[in-house]
């Protein structure tokens, strides 16, 4: 693509070169910047509100990382006439400036909203969407986040002003912004149909997993009731029955005494909830205890072809067969189930676990109060139908094959869908910066 005609040194080693009649800029010149109010919870009672003449107020989970989207109808409205919390005007943008999600989070304000102190707002005196644009580049994203400071990770909004920005004259952001505009939307509508796709694709294979798994291979087989609203009907000779006769072990681990700081770079295995996958165990970033502790916890060793399950937290229910011989261990947050082999086979039960009849009973089960749960009795009195060894062995043959087909093109739409994000990335970063001419 072209390039300006004319460069000049930006004064910024990291910046480097930028078009000779861009200037180099403190953000605090062209853009007020202010975070938002937090609402305790009696404010929260007394502002679920559905009047729409009321402002919606927005927090952090109200914005989508991925699709840089706002969720302005989450319930919570105050009155335009409440002077106590600062307003975010329509045409200015947000950004999350404390905690896990920052300098991730960012949206771009389409109405007025009142926010929490966690979300910054930038009102620029400049073209508003072509800052908007600068602060998904690398030049911004680098300053960002080599200020981050604190245990939760944050940025005062005093040194965000203090930014290096670059800008070109007002007609040309304008056109800049155009530009973007319509190649982002292009490539926006790309990602959103191979999205759907990976939605449809993953219905199909929990479709595939229901089906198989509570009515067999044989469509033409007798079948009976099995008395269970989520398990429907079943071949007339599978075995209806509770998880609690099949399985000689069910239960959970614990965390070290010292917590974190007895892991070690090199040990036993220490499986946590973020390890368990419906398609298998990532061990990429495991920790690891010393054999010491691990002996010390031999109630939770983990041995070839246990079936684990999460069993609390965000990924409740998730799932998959141990197929590493490596020495093992479990937290608290991770079940380990040892199913009667030569009854049950612990794939079919994975599968069985997968599906709707599994999730079903991880919904109805859940306890704990604040933190959901599932306990060891709740996971034994489970209700399974199963038919006899070898045809588990047949069905679990079969979904394997399927599922990873599907799970396959799941796959190469994904890397498609990352591919495009990085295309759009590098594309809004060469324009905004000045290193290809689009006007």
């Amino acid at each position: 693509m072209e390039q300006y005609n004319s460069y000049k040194p930006s004064g910024v080693e990291w910046i480097g070169d930028i078009p000779e009649n861009w200037d180099l800029i403190k953000l605090k010149y062209i853009s007020n910047l202010y975070n938002g109010s937090s609402l305790n919870d009696n404010q929260k009672e007394l502002f679920d509100s559905s009047n729409i003449d009321d402002i919606p107020y927005v927090s952090t989970k109200d914005i989508d990382y991925n699709s840089q989207s706002i969720e302005y109808d989450n319930g919570l409205r105050i009155p335009k006439s409440n002077t106590s919390f600062k307003l975010g005007k329509k045409g200015s943008f947000l950004i999350c400036i404390e905690g896990g999600s920052s300098g991730k989070k960012m949206g771009y304000l389409e109405q007025d909203v009142y926010f929490v102190n966690k979300l910054c707002c930038f009102e620029p005196k400049t073209n508003s969407k072509f800052q908007y644009y600068y602060i998904q580049t690398p030049l911004f994203q680098l300053q960002f986040h080599s200020s981050l400071s604190g245990l939760i990770g944050g940025v005062s909004i005093s040194l965000i002003r203090n930014f290096n920005t670059i800008l070109p004259p007002i007609q040309e952001q304008e056109q800049i912004v155009n530009y973007l505009d319509e190649k982002t939307t292009i490539i926006d509508k790309l990602i959103s149909t191979k999205q759907r796709k990976v939605e449809l694709l993953k219905e199909q294979r929990t479709t595939l997993i229901n089906q198989v798994i509570t009515k067999g291979l044989n469509p033409n087989v007798k079948m009976k009731d099995s008395g269970v609203e989520w398990i429907g009907e079943i071949p007339e000779i599978w075995n209806n029955t509770t998880l609690r006769y099949y399985v000689n072990k069910v239960g959970s681990g614990i965390t070290p005494r010292g917590g974190s700081e007895v892991y070690v770079d090199e040990g036993v295995i220490f499986i946590r909830s973020q390890n368990v996958h419906f398609n298998g165990l990532r061990l990429d970033d495991v920790s690891r205890i010393t054999n010491e502790t691990h002996i010390g916890m031999s109630g939770s060793k983990v041995i070839f072809n246990d079936l684990l399950l999460n069993i609390t937290g965000g990924s409740i229910g998730r799932c998959c067969v141990v197929l590493n011989e490596d020495e093992m261990n479990v937290n608290q947050h991770v079940c380990i189930i040892r199913t009667k082999k030569e009854k049950l086979s612990p794939f079919f039960l994975n599968y069985i676990l997968q599906s709707k009849v599994g999730q079903t009973q991880v919904d109805y089960f859940q306890t704990g109060g604040n933190r959901e749960g599932l306990t060891g009795e709740n996971i034994k009195n489970f209700k399974i139908s199963f038919p006899n060894i070898q045809e588990q062995q047949e069905i679990v043959d079969y979904l394997d094959t399927h599922t990873k087909e599907i799970d396959d093109l799941v796959s190469m739409e994904q890397k498609k869908i990352e591919l495009l994000k990085e295309y759009r990335q590098s594309l809004i970063s060469e324009v905004i910066t000045g290193k290809i001419k689009v006007v």
